[in-house]
């Protein structure tokens, strides 16, 4: 089952073989929890979410229509993370204040990699969430347009626009 596409699990998912949901979860689950643990920079909200994410995957299953599946996915995570915050009476700017603090006590980290994310965390939150989709999760303009409502083209010119951003607060703090 490991050798099918993500497209023809959902399909057989959708058609009752719940095992199918388990690749799909192996597959992804990790990349899923990275872009939920990159915005809001809690390790344990993002495992809440993750599983989260994949009950909705499950319980759902049926009303997803054979397009790109980490479209979906992501667009599930992203709402998600949202809604999460929408419950919670947090706006985008108490979330930029207060949610997405850096978590440099883990021991693994690196000095350098602890910088990025300070820096990361200095961008506002379409810039950040755009960054952490395509040059950390590796998810391609043509999606993430899916994702985002957006077009390939604007989002690659809004990413180029966050990446300068990104290396100014990057480089003038070294």
């Amino acid at each position: 089952m490991t050798e099918l596409t993500d497209k023809q699990l959902m399909a057989k998912a959708a058609k009752g073989n719940l095992d199918t949901l388990g690749v799909l979860f192996e597959r992804h689950h990790k990349h899923v929890f990275n872009f939920l643990y990159k915005m809001s920079g809690d390790r344990m909200l993002s495992e809440d979410l993750t599983q989260d994410v994949f009950y909705k995957l499950m319980r759902y299953r049926t009303s997803y229509n054979n397009g790109n599946f980490t479209s979906w996915l992501f667009t599930i995570a992203r709402n998600r993370l949202n809604t999460h915050y929408t419950r919670n009476k947090e706006n985008h700017d108490d979330i930029e204040k207060q949610a997405y603090k850096l978590t440099a006590k883990e021991e693994d980290q690196t000095e350098t990699y602890t910088h990025l994310h300070k820096a990361l965390n200095t961008l506002e939150d379409s810039d950040r969430e755009l960054l952490v989709l395509s040059k950390l999760q590796g998810i391609k303009y043509n999606e993430l347009a899916e994702i985002l409502g957006s077009t390939p083209g604007a989002l690659k010119t809004r990413a180029n626009r966050a990446l300068n951003k990104l290396k100014i607060v990057y480089f003038e703090n070294i």
